[in-house]
């Protein structure tokens, strides 16, 4: 028998065990994150969602700060994988710009979180307090202002966009409407608020397209009722 072979199995069995029970314990947090804030997220709460002892979760997280900062990752992968990889399917430029407004919408209408965007309620909850975890809240917000920057940037680039566009000023305004239409859902449970924010979005994005970029947007309401009507 080799003894260092049967060691190595069952330390690695061991190993992907604690990982999938952790990745268990942290899909968990997210969703009571999205919904209660950070601060609802303690120890106790986790155990008693999950039918595990306390002592069993401290081994995977020694403190609230670590399973706070924890979860927080877990949300960023989650907004990756919903958003940001399938909005990078898309043609660089203006398809992949809207796309990229687009799906956000439909993550945040789609309940992927129970609570709406994770990193809203995280932001205005954290917002005033600095710290670890503020500080990795406000560094994925940036990655996301950055990302939609970016895509302006390209849409220039590709001579969709007019050049005197100011990218930072365009993707503040389009993480503006999506928020506003979190807030909205969430706060009235306004469904409308999603339909609202694609026109105000569209709007922007037609009003400094080119005719090449243009071409590359959904038809305004106006079109899209026409061609309703004559089907």
């Amino acid at each position: 028998m080799d003894i260092t072979r049967e060691t190595t199995t069952v330390t690695t069995g061991r190993r992907a065990q604690g990982e999938r029970t952790r990745q268990a314990i942290l899909e968990t947090a997210v969703d009571i994150a999205s919904a209660e804030g950070l601060e609802g997220l303690t120890i106790g709460r986790l155990a008693a969602r999950l039918s595990m002892s306390k002592s069993g979760l401290f081994a995977h997280f020694g403190s609230k700060e670590d399973l706070q900062l924890a979860t927080i990752e877990a949300a960023r992968a989650i907004f990756i994988h919903e958003i940001i990889r399938p909005a990078f399917e898309a043609e660089r430029g203006m398809p992949r710009l809207w796309k990229l407004c687009d799906i956000w919408l439909s993550y945040v209408q789609g309940g992927v979180f129970s609570g709406g965007c994770f990193f809203a309620a995280a932001a205005a909850e954290f917002d005033g307090r600095p710290g670890p975890v503020r500080d990795r809240i406000a560094e994925i917000m940036k990655e996301w202002l950055d990302t939609l920057r970016r895509a302006v940037v390209e849409s220039q680039e590709a001579g969709q966009m007019e050049r005197d566009v100011d990218p930072a000023q365009l993707a503040f305004e389009f993480n503006s409407f999506e928020l506003g239409a979190n807030w909205s859902f969430q706060l009235y449970g306004d469904k409308q608020a999603f339909a609202r924010a694609r026109e105000a979005i569209l709007e922007r994005l037609r009003r400094y397209s080119t005719l090449s970029g243009s071409s590359l947007l959904p038809p305004p309401k106006e079109k899209r009722r026409s061609r309703a009507r004559a089907r």
